[in-house]
C-alpha cells in the first residue's frame, strides 16, 4: 500500500440506518440544558448544586417530606440521595429526623438557615422566569408545561414495550480483539417456589440493602 492510499475504514459513507423519528430523548436534555443556564448562576451564587435547589425548593413548597419522596418529586436516585441529604445537613440547611410512630422511617425539613436560602432564591428565580418568558413568548411558555404535563402524567395509552426475544446481538470488535455479546436466555415459565429456609433477621436486613443499592 502506497503512501498516498487511504487506510482501509469499516465506516460507510452513508449511515447504517435511518431512524424516521427525531432523537426526543436528547432534544429533551439538550432543552434542559438551555433552560438551566438561565437558572444556573443564581445556584451558583448561593453555593448550591441543582440537586440541592430542587430538595429546598420542593420542601420549601410541598413541607416535610421522606426521602423516597424526595426522589419521585426531585428525580435523585436513592443512593445519589442518601450523599446529597447528608451533605446539606452538614451545610446545616435541612434537619432529617426520625418519625415518632415509626423508628425506621426519616422526615426532611427546612431549617432555619434553609428557609433564609428559599427565601433569598425565590424571588430572584422568579425574575428570572419572567425573564425566559419575556423572551419566549407566553403561549410558548404555557404550550410547554401544558405538553409536558401530558406527557409525564401518564394519563396517554400505555407505551408497550418490544419483544426483543430472539433478536440476535451481532459480534462486536475493540482494539482488533472480537468481543462477543451473548443474548439474553429467554426467561422460561417460573417453577413453582421452593420452601424457603428461614432466615436471620441479620440476613434479612443485609438482603433488603442489597436490593435497595
Amino acid at each position: 500500500m502506497t503512501g498516498n492510499t487511504p487506510p482501509p475504514s469499516d465506516a460507510p459513507d452513508q449511515p447504517a440506518a435511518r431512524i424516521a423519528y427525531r432523537n426526543l430523548p436528547q432534544l429533551l436534555l439538550k432543552a434542559r440544558e438551555d433552560l438551566l443556564s438561565h437558572f444556573r448562576p443564581i445556584i451558583n451564587h448561593f453555593g448550591l448544586t441543582e440537586q440541592q435547589w430542587r430538595i429546598l425548593r420542593t420542601l420549601g413548597e410541598r413541607g416535610p417530606m421522606e426521602p423516597w419522596e424526595l426522589c419521585e418529586h426531585c428525580q435523585i436516585l436513592s443512593p445519589s440521595l442518601a450523599g446529597v441529604l447528608a451533605r446539606m445537613d452538614d451545610m446545616g440547611v435541612i434537619h432529617r429526623e426520625r418519625v415518632p410512630e415509626d423508628q425506621r422511617r426519616v422526615k426532611v425539613t427546612l431549617s432555619e438557615a434553609g428557609r433564609q436560602v428559599v427565601a433569598g432564591m425565590s424571588p430572584l428565580v422568579q425574575q428570572q422566569y419572567q425573564q425566559l418568558e419575556q423572551a419566549l413568548g407566553h403561549e410558548l411558555l404555557h404550550d410547554l408545561y401544558t405538553v409536558l404535563d401530558r406527557l409525564v402524567s401518564g394519563s396517554h395509552a400505555e407505551v408497550e414495550r418490544i419483544d426483543l426475544s430472539g433478536v440476535p446481538v451481532p459480534e462486536r470488535q475493540l482494539g482488533g480483539a472480537q468481543i462477543v455479546v451473548e443474548e439474553a436466555p429467554t426467561r422460561a415459565a417460573p417453577a413453582a417456589p421452593a420452601p424457603r429456609a428461614r432466615r436471620s433477621r441479620a440476613g434479612s436486613a443485609s438482603s433488603a440493602q442489597s436490593t435497595e443499592a
